[in-house]
């Protein structure tokens, strides 16, 4: 529901108020689904200007040239890799995946893929380390 949001956002320019207001008439949420969906939908406009500058040096085309539905899919990954820590990077590279294969253009999930493993691989730089075993105390390489 938030990649439809923002699309409806993005593209007729309502209100976040008004959309929000749409989406939890539907009622179609759990509750903490409610506030997950309501912290995103209004965190994404308020950051945008930071969660593209994440991306943008990742892409090869001007980000105007992105289907809104690829925009929408980039920028909810984004804000959960920099502000969401508590959602593993995995999670969210997956979940952005997920949601390019349903919502968006054929192919567009391999793109987006790529765009958001490199700005996890900057903005989760500890946790992928950690995931892979880099930096642990048994792993360190000895100088003996």
């Amino acid at each position: 529901m938030l990649v439809q949001a923002l699309y409806q956002w993005q593209l007729a320019g309502d209100s976040i108020a008004s959309i929000e207001a749409q989406y939890m008439a539907e009622k179609g949420m759990a509750k903490a689904d409610s506030e997950f969906f309501c912290e995103l939908l209004h965190a994404i406009p308020a950051k945008l200007d930071e969660l593209d500058a994440a991306y943008r040096e990742f892409l090869d085309r001007d980000p105007e040239a992105l289907d809104p539905i690829s925009l929408a899919v980039l920028r909810i990954g984004v804000y959960e890799l920099l502000h969401r820590i508590d959602v593993p990077y995995r999670v969210v590279i997956n979940e952005s995946v997920n949601l390019a294969k349903t919502f968006g253009p054929t192919d567009a999930y391999k793109y987006i893929n790529g765009v958001i493993d490199r700005v996890a691989a900057r903005a989760r730089r500890v946790e992928i380390a950690t995931s892979k075993g880099i930096g642990q105390a048994g792993n360190k390489g000895s100088s003996q």
